[in-house]
């Protein structure tokens, strides 16, 4: 296939102006998308070419979420942009109330093709409010499918899928990887949920990763082959569904695995990995199952301050070491 370089937000927009071609069901709504193109540049060029299906709202989350669902529910597959992740709350009812249990609760008689598209996570000094990441919420959450890209081909052929999906997807795509550049197929193609990547190959350990941490650990990876261990990087895209067979292929080959979030540590979803991992290849591992994640405070506005509470490269360089008990 060929391909040419664009940024996260490229991609993204590229895949939206696919999509809405395709498929005239398919809108955005949320708040000031029409004077900018979206915050990140992530809708660039769609409200002059679609100007009613890029739909402008009030300030309140709860009312752009409960009109996605309902419109949804008629038929419609929308978009819902939240503009950043942590305004989750104000729509939970919404989301995990509504969005999630309604297929269930009426049978399957229903679908909820609706896809919420949220930016997360820190790096960028946007402080307390602006900086969360709460996948761990809306993974606990029956009904709801979770997806957390790193690269733009990714972004792309991942919310294609979640876009054509029937069932409401929570999209995360994190802030500080908008300008991220990669290769992007030209040629259409779409990333199934619940299919992840191995971003490097190595034998002797395993981090299991996803968003921005893809990155992190594969700087960490490079670092250590210098000294000669060589780290396997998996990058899960999509936390439910989970390729666990990945895993658990990866696993049965390096005997060792680490779990890398930016969330905060304590009841972040890699406890979940972890504890699979634990439970079901339990006999295959050579070290206990190790996880690395933020602090458990908010995050701080001070750079300074963010950079110690998130995880960083060296936190991973030396999460590798002890799993493999090198000192």
């Amino acid at each position: 296939m060929t391909e040419r370089l664009l940024s996260c937000s490229e991609a993204f927009a590229e895949a939206l102006h696919e999509e809405m071609k395709r498929d005239d069901t398919v809108f955005i709504i949320g708040e000031d998308l029409r004077a900018h193109d979206g915050i990140f540049g992530q809708f660039k060029g769609l409200p002059s070419k679609y100007p009613e299906r890029v739909i402008d709202t009030p300030i309140s989350e709860t009312c752009l979420v409960g009109a996605g669902l309902g419109a949804a529910l008629t038929g419609m597959r929308p978009l819902v942009d939240l503009h950043f992740a942590d305004f989750f709350t104000t729509a939970m009812d919404e989301i995990a109330n509504q969005a999630a249990k309604i297929r269930y609760m009426f049978g399957g008689q229903a679908r909820i093709p609706l896809v919420i598209w949220a930016p997360d996570g820190g790096g960028l000094s946007a402080a307390a409010h602006h900086s969360q990441c709460l996948e761990a919420w809306f993974v606990h959450t029956p009904g709801l499918k979770v997806v957390a890209p790193s690269e733009p081909a990714d972004v792309k052929g991942l919310i294609k899928s979640a876009i054509r999906e029937d069932n409401p997807v929570i999209f995360f795509q994190h802030k500080k990887l908008f300008a991220q550049k990669g290769p992007v197929p030209k040629e259409e193609y779409l990333i199934p949920l619940g299919k992840g990547d191995i971003k490097r190959k190595g034998r002797d350990i395993t981090i299991i990763t996803y968003s921005r941490m893809t990155y992190f650990a594969l700087e960490a990876a490079k670092q250590l082959a210098l000294k000669g261990i060589e780290v396997e990087v998996i990058d899960i895209r999509t936390l439910k569904p989970l390729d666990f067979e990945m895993i658990a292929e990866s696993v049965k080959k390096t005997y060792h695995a680490l779990v890398v979030h930016e969330a905060c540590l304590t009841g972040g979803f890699g406890a979940e990995i972890a504890a699979r991992i634990g439970e079901e290849l339990f006999d295959d591992l050579d070290a206990p199952v190790t996880r690395i994640g933020a602090k458990d405070v908010p995050i701080p506005f001070s750079p300074l301050l963010e950079n110690y509470v998130l995880p960083q490269v060296s936190d991973i360089v030396r999460g590798i070491k002890k799993v493999l008990n090198l000192g």
